[in-house]
């Protein structure tokens, strides 16, 4: 955190000596009560008080002052905003093997739901696409700001899905790099803000080599994070065993310079999601954030006028 106007932290030695007169005042008061030593007259002069709620309101009123002073030296600190025009892909795939139940009730309704609410957890200034892909890939919602749209592409991943061979991984790749592409009249001259998320639960087994694809997207700067969702034990009907298996997915995180996650559950696919949300389609920007100081001071202020109000009947 720094200041544009430092020199107006000299004012919270002004609170400090009020501190200081406080103290020396309630030291003063009970010396002064001590010369009674008629007790009976010492009850009458100076009846018992609270012994620290008196001192609450004056509490809160020092820290209300020494707040506004903070916020009157004008403090500044990096804040976290959405990039202009981020975007980001969210690429899901639809085989047959994501029907596995290992994960309930299956690997894709799960990813499925955890799609959802990836989505509806990003800033509402992003435009999010969608592909979905088995042995080969399709846009199905085109990136913008229509979160209803994306919404209802997710709640259509499983259509269809039974019987569907094949894992494209480089295909969905590059399926999403030609959505960022014509995002807009801009695009092609200057390139969103982006990145690529895609979930699977195994091998390339079709369409392009994934490494090819890793390439294209470091060479248009669109980071690729990728998920492997499932376990081991995953089986769909008839008992046949479709094992996750992630390394072609953990071998393009590493070369498209995103993050690679291993997700066994909901909960954990939730996290992977969450971690990956955090990081996108930000920029650190430094801001003016005396408000925060001031509305704490504010705060502060009601509460000293409250506590004094509902012990003493009066304003501190």
């Amino acid at each position: 955190m720094s200041w544009q106007s430092p020199e107006r932290l000299w004012l919270l030695a002004g609170v400090a000596a009020l501190v200081v007169g406080y103290l020396l005042m309630q030291r003063r008061h009970s010396r002064y009560a001590v010369r009674f030593t008629n007790l009976r007259l010492l009850d009458k002069v100076a009846p018992a008080r609270p012994a620290w709620r008196r001192h609450v309101p004056a509490g809160l009123f020092i820290a209300m002052l020494a707040l506004l002073v903070v916020g009157f030296a004008r403090p500044t600190d990096e804040v976290q905003v959405p990039r202009e025009r981020a975007t980001v892909i969210v690429a899901v795939d639809v085989s047959r093997s994501m029907l596995a139940d290992d994960v309930p009730p299956d690997r894709l309704i799960a990813a499925r739901d955890a799609a959802h609410e990836f989505v509806a957890d990003l800033p509402e200034e992003f435009n999010v696409g969608l592909v979905a892909f088995a042995g080969s890939a399709s846009v199905m919602v085109a990136p913008g700001s229509d979160r209803t749209a994306v919404g209802a592409g997710i709640d259509r991943l499983d259509e269809g899905v039974t019987g569907i061979q094949g894992t494209a991984i480089g295909e969905a790749i590059h399926a999403s790099l030609e959505s960022i592409r014509t995002l807009d009249a801009r695009a092609a001259e200057e390139p969103p803000p982006a990145r690529v998320v895609v979930l699977s639960d195994g091998a390339n087994t079709s369409g392009r080599d994934p490494m090819l694809a890793a390439a294209e997207a470091v060479q248009a700067g669109v980071p690729v994070d990728t998920i492997s969702f499932g376990t081991l034990d995953g089986r769909i009907g008839g008992g046949q065993q479709v094992p996750v298996d992630g390394e072609t997915l953990r071998v393009v995180a590493e070369q498209a310079g995103g993050g690679y996650y291993e997700a066994g559950s909901g909960d954990e696919l939730r996290e992977a999601y969450s971690d990956i949300g955090s990081s996108v389609g930000y920029r650190a920007e430094r801001q003016d954030v005396s408000a925060r100081f001031i509305g704490a001071g504010l705060v502060l202020a009601l509460l000293a006028a409250a506590a004094s109000m509902f012990w003493f009947s009066r304003l501190p």
